[in-house]
């Protein structure tokens, strides 16, 4: 089984935000693939089923960004896998540029407090990770501010523009590995 996990945080207040585009990237993977609605169970928002020869589990927790590695605690099927080629972790990143994509292989958090809630959690940091960029917070702004306000229509169009292609990005990364698809889609 396959897993993707979108960071992000509940409710309308956050919907346009900077720090939910993570929700958005595994909202669009439902779309594409024909899943049914999210639906609660436990701390998380599920669906699931399959794409070519894998089972795929996808989650949204709704936890809040700073706990969201406790939606990951009992998930059934998530004990089962091997994280460092079944788990993919879409989070946003405020060091990349609006629109750009780095799939990564795991690795240090950098400063990600979804991020590290989810390696306490996991107690590892091997697990692919999605970093869709939100563009850098301008001078003079709190980064919490900037990952939590809404994002300029520009902005959110360059982020929306992308999530088409992460359906085929992730589909990849399912049937080749993170190698392939960091070599693909990265930019």
């Amino acid at each position: 089984m396959k897993v993707v996990v979108g960071l992000g945080n509940p409710g309308p207040r956050y919907d346009d935000t900077r720090h939910n585009v993570g929700w958005w990237a595994v909202d669009r993977l439902a779309y594409d693939w024909g899943f049914g609605s999210f639906e609660k169970e436990g701390r998380s928002l599920r669906t699931g089923g399959s794409v070519g020869d894998d089972s795929v589990l996808l989650l949204k927790p709704t936890t809040y960004m700073n706990r969201s590695g406790a939606a990951l605690v009992g998930v059934h099927g998530l004990e089962e896998c091997d994280l460092g080629t079944d788990l993919l972790v879409a989070v946003d990143d405020a060091t990349l540029d609006v629109g750009r994509v780095r799939f990564r292989p795991g690795g240090r958090t950098g400063g990600h407090k979804g991020l590290k809630s989810v390696s306490g959690v996991l107690g590892t940091e091997s697990y692919a990770r999605l970093r869709l960029g939100v563009g850098l917070a301008p001078e003079g702004t709190d980064l919490t501010d900037w990952v939590l306000s809404s994002m300029s229509e520009d902005d959110e169009s360059a982020v929306v523009g992308i999530l088409p292609e992460l359906s085929e990005a992730v589909e990849v990364w399912m049937r080749d590995g993170i190698e392939e698809v960091m070599n693909q889609f990265n930019r």
